[in-house]
This record gives C-alpha cells, structure tokens and sequence, in this order.
C-alpha cells in the first residue's frame, strides 16, 4: 500500500529548505497530487507549526499517503482527501498556501489551469502558491534531460509536457498573484513561489 520515490526522497530537503523560509507565518498548508505521500510526512514532520493537508485524484496514491501518514503519526498531518484541481469548488475551505510539486507537467495543461483557479479561489491575500518541478524558461529547455524527459512525457501523453515558466507565471497573474521568487534546484528543477494580491 506504501508506494516510495527515489526522487521524492532526493528533493525533499531541498525543497524543505524553502519552504522553511516562505511558510514560516503560514499555519495551513495544502499540498496537490501528494503522491506518495513522502513528502507530506518529510514536510509535516519538519513544519510542526503548520496544518499539512495532503490530497490526490488516485486512490493508490490516497492509500500510499495514509500508510506514510500512520507511520509518521504527526498530529499536525491531515488524513488525504480526494481532490481533482479541475473540481470546483475544491473540498477544502482554508489554507495560507498550496503547494504542488511535479504535477502540472504529468497531466494536461487543464490541470494547471485547475490548480491557479483553484488556488486563487481558496487563498486569502498574501497567501502562497508553490510549485515544483521542471520548466522552460522561454520556451527552451534549461538541460538536456530535462528535454528528453519532455520528449518522453508527450510519447505517453501529447497532452503531458514540460510546462513554460513564462506561461504558468501569466497564467498565475491573470488569476491574481504576483511572482514572490525562483529558485533553482538540484536536478534541473525549479521551486516557485507566487503571492496573492490583496
């Protein structure tokens, strides 16, 4: 029932790293597609001040994340709940900030829509959005394996693919947030951070 990423395990202090520094005011956080649910027991364990509600759309993942979850048994770790980012409204009511690593890239571009409209719906001004994962930045890739994940992505799925940095920061400005900071990180990923306008 416990699924496990090597790559979850390789990022998580990275990202957690940041996360220190951004939600250090936050008290609940709501991550999108948990997965595994490896990092919601890392990131729970190590932000005891915040509320961790892990969710996901797959029934395999909501088991692996429970079964992280029981063996991590962080009062501050919500139980997962079902949650399609293209579903609105979202079955959650609060949160400072929604973070959502390696998703956007692994479904269609509708998800990433879902997830921005989603977010800006749920968050109160100020509140942060988080993703993780790979970009172009100008439409050209930032290593070459980075672009041949991207060629394999689209084999699998033409609607799947690396998502441009530019387009998702648009996409993140209409709906009303502005750019908070980039970071680069390790494996050719990048970690952004986007602020809700008041």
């Amino acid at each position: 029932m416990k699924r496990h990423s090597p790559a979850s395990e390789r990022n998580r202090d990275p990202i957690l790293a940041q996360l220190r520094r951004w939600l250090a005011g936050a008290r609940q956080v709501v991550e999108i597609a948990s997965g595994t649910g490896q990092h919601a027991a890392w990131f729970a364990r190590h932000l005891p001040h915040l509320a961790w509600q892990p969710t996901d759309t797959d029934a395999g993942a909501l088991d692996s994340v429970a079964a992280w979850a029981a063996e991590a048994a962080c009062p501050n770790l919500h139980p997962p709940i079902g949650l399609d980012v293209t579903r609105h409204p979202w079955p959650v009511t609060e949160a400072d900030a929604v973070f959502c690593a390696n998703m956007i890239h692994i479904a269609p571009w509708d998800a990433a829509v879902g997830l921005i409209e989603g977010a800006a719906a749920l968050l109160p001004a100020d509140g942060l959005l988080i993703l993780y994962g790979p970009f172009t930045i100008g439409g050209r890739h930032t290593a070459p394996s980075n672009q041949d994940f991207d060629l394999d992505l689209k084999s699998r799925n033409p609607a799947w693919g690396v998502r441009d940095l530019e387009a998702v920061g648009q996409l993140a400005q209409t709906h009303g947030f502005d750019h908070l900071e980039t970071v680069p990180m390790p494996a050719n990923n990048l970690l952004v951070a986007w602020r809700k306008r008041p």
